[in-house]
């Protein structure tokens, strides 16, 4: 099921590669399929494309860190908390803040 919301997402993206909200879904079903590199690979490209309010830096965040790229985790969580914060998320913010200082 996971690899068929893949191949939709990656022909609507093929068709709309400016629609950063595919490229964010595509992640998420990556992630789902245990395509983690790829999972990184469409939430920055969201990212480039899209100013976040923290959750896909949160997302791309447990990721990095899942693939042991650890400085790139915390600055990713960083990102995320700035963002949160800037966007009015505490909660948020403070869930990345303590994902933060596990790292």
């Amino acid at each position: 099921m996971t690899e068929d919301r893949i191949g939709v997402l990656q022909r609507m993206l093929g068709a709309r590669p400016g629609d950063a909200r595919l490229r964010f879904g595509l992640a998420l079903e990556y992630d789902k399929a245990g395509r983690t590199q790829d999972a990184v690979r469409e939430l920055r490209a969201y990212l480039d494309q899209s100013e976040d309010e923290g959750n896909a830096w949160g997302r791309l965040g447990s990721l990095l860190s899942r693939l042991g790229l650890e400085d790139e985790a915390r600055e990713a969580y960083r990102r995320g908390v700035e963002q949160a914060n800037k966007h009015d998320h505490p909660t948020m913010a403070a869930e990345l803040e303590a994902a933060l200082e596990e790292r």
